[in-house]
C-alpha cells in the first residue's frame, strides 16, 4: 500500500503591528544647512502634504530619535501611513531651494530591529 500523499499548507502572516519604524537620513546639497528636530518634522509633514494633501498629512508621525549632526532620525508611523510617508520622502527633491534626498536606511514593525544592522556586523 503506497504512503499517503504529503499535504502542504501555506501560512501567511499578516502583521498586526499598529506602528512601523523607519530609520531615515536626509542628504542636503548644501552641507551648511542645519535643521533642528521641529524643522525636520515639519519637512516630513510638508512632504506628505504636498503629495497626498491636508488629510493624509495628519497621520500620526513621531520622531523618536534625531541626530542634528547627521540629519538622521528614527520615525514611528502608523502602519496604514507607511507607504504614504515612504513615497513622500522618496519624491521630495528640495528644501528651501536646495536639492535634497531622503535615504530610507531600515524599516521594521519592531523598534528593536533598528538597533543593529547585520550588514555592518563585526564578528570577533
Amino acid at each position: 500500500m503506497p504512503a499517503p500523499a504529503a499535504t502542504y499548507e501555506r501560512v501567511v502572516y499578516k502583521n498586526p503591528s499598529e506602528y512601523h519604524y523607519m530609520k531615515v537620513c536626509l542628504e542636503l546639497q548644501d552641507c551648511g544647512v542645519g535643521l533642528n528636530a521641529a524643522q525636520f518634522k515639519q519637512l516630513l509633514i510638508s512632504a506628505v502634504k504636498d503629495l497626498f494633501g491636508e488629510v493624509d498629512a495628519a497621520l500620526p508621525l513621531d520622531i523618536l530619535t534625531y541626530e542634528e549632526k547627521t540629519l538622521s532620525a528614527i520615525l514611528r508611523i502608523c502602519s496604514s501611513g507607511l507607504v504614504k510617508l515612504w513615497s513622500s520622502l522618496t519624491l521630495l527633491g528640495s528644501y528651501k531651494g536646495k536639492k535634497c534626498a531622503f535615504r530610507v536606511i531600515q524599516v521594521s514593525p519592531f523598534l528593536l530591529a533598528l538597533s543593529g544592522n547585520s550588514r555592518e556586523l563585526v564578528l570577533d
